[in-house]
């Protein structure tokens, strides 16, 4: 076999190849419609076996509601209510929970794509809490740095002493630890309410559902 045609057969070859992968990626491409269109499940995520295998053991905070008893850090509450917000495509859900020494505490749950779970603690009063605006804040020894601010809409289900629906503006700031200072307005109150927040482990947290009539109140995350 000369040069000429040697190359001749090594260009058919990657052509063939070429085509044959194009074919594959169409087939997918047209089997993930078909799928969307019959309501059929979207095909598992291969990073998201961890969690799911957490969810099967400990619960899928996803799903948590009220009446629910969610373990933080071996530590058990009960669900009083929960607030699920939605800002254009966007979704997460705020838990408020019992607590024995009457403190406001609550659980967040965000999904984008990983799942991010915090635990937060709302600061008692305005007096010495800054108000939220500038690029940096310093409070309780930390130094902030503003993270994101908007204005979504939530609706409420269980016990959570708002409306059953309605808007909130929120300013969230992060240090460099990763520890977390939110501030929240309703309304339109002109008041913002402070508190502060700790990233959870996945493992830090156990999920006992006392239901398993109803839905899970919708998507967490980024839709689409």
């Amino acid at each position: 076999m000369d040069g000429g045609t040697a190359y001749l057969v090594a260009t058919l070859g990657c052509l063939v190849a070429v085509a044959g992968v194009v074919v594959a990626v169409l087939a997918l491409r047209a089997k993930r419609r078909q799928a969307r269109k019959s309501g059929q499940t979207k095909e598992r995520d291969p990073f998201r076996v961890v969690d799911d295998d957490a969810d099967a053991v400990r619960g899928d905070p996803r799903r948590l509601r009220p009446g629910d008893i969610v373990e933080i850090r071996n530590t058990q509450y009960g669900v009083r209510g929960t607030l699920r917000f939605a800002e254009g495509d966007w979704g997460w859900a705020e838990h408020l929970l019992d607590d024995a020494q009457g403190a406001k505490i609550w659980l967040s749950v965000e999904e984008d794509p990983d799942l991010e779970l915090v635990f937060w603690t709302g600061v008692p009063g305005p007096d010495g809490v800054p108000q939220p605006g500038p690029a940096r804040l310093d409070f309780a020894g930390r130094s902030y740095t503003s993270d994101e601010a908007g204005q979504a809409r939530y609706t409420a289900t269980g016990t959570t002493g708002l409306n059953p629906s309605g808007t909130v503006r929120y300013h969230d700031y992060l240090d460099p630890t990763g520890a977390r200072l939110s501030f929240e307005s309703y309304g339109d109150s002109p008041t913002w309410e402070a508190s502060t927040g700790e990233l959870l482990q996945r493992s830090e947290v156990r999920i006992y559902p006392q239901s398993t009539s109803g839905t899970d109140g919708g998507p967490i995350g980024r839709a689409g």
